[in-house]
């Protein structure tokens, strides 16, 4: 093993493989809205999880980092085409009653549309702030997008602090539930505009198609 490779500090990623697998279990909800086939998810989890593991288990670290790059960049394409598919193929669907979605069906395909809103763009968090999770990993100061409440306690007994995964996720949750900023608040505008997104694509998911879900259930 190199210096170069000892001097590494690398983040805890098993927050990021347990939270790709309850992702993934959504998607089989049975009478989901598929956008791909079953097999394209399985495949794209296991892209994204042999890095992440990977990365922890080998000794060489740096390779696997470049290769955890490519993977949350691939990942992260494919999950935002598929919830713009989702979404599109969801409306499409619930225009054509009597023959349309039944509730359960538009009630599973929400759950799963949202459990990837919140993994996708908490991957996007923390894969970016800061210039990246091992930059922040080593305690390099750069211009964070995100400003965590942590941040501002004035305590010299506390060790320094960075955020970790954990945070992001924390924030795409807040995010996609309260449809904007609640504890950290953007700094950026890429970081603005991911907010956003994310916010609008939850709106549409949590009020126009798990309503309409329940509004069937009810009937």
């Amino acid at each position: 093993m190199t210096p170069e490779t000892q001097s590494l500090r690398i983040e805890p990623r098993w927050p990021i493989v347990l939270m790709a697998m309850l992702v993934y279990a959504s998607t089989l909800l049975p009478g989901r809205v598929k956008v791909f086939p079953r097999w394209t998810l399985l495949l794209l989890m296991v892209f994204l999880i042999v890095p992440l593991v990977g990365v922890h288990m080998a000794n060489s670290k740096q390779r696997w980092l470049q290769r955890e790059k490519v993977a949350i960049a691939v990942f992260l394409a494919a999950s935002g085409l598929g919830m713009v598919l989702g979404l599109k193929d969801l409306f499409v669907a619930m225009m054509r009653p009597p023959n349309g979605l039944t509730g359960i069906q538009l009630l599973n395909s929400s759950i799963a549309l949202w459990a990837s809103n919140v993994l996708t763009f908490s991957i996007a968090y923390w894969w970016i702030d800061r210039g990246g999770v091992e930059v922040r990993a080593r305690g390099e100061q750069r211009s964070p997008d995100w400003r965590f409440p942590r941040e501002d306690v004035d305590d010299v007994e506390l060790n320094p602090w960075q955020p970790t995964y954990v945070d992001y996720l924390f924030l795409a949750f807040c995010t996609a539930t309260s449809f904007g900023p609640t504890e950290a608040m953007p700094m950026t505008p890429r970081a603005k505009l991911l907010m956003m997104a994310e916010s609008l694509i939850s709106l549409v998911t949590v009020l126009a198609i798990a309503s309409r879900a329940i509004g069937l259930l009810g009937n």
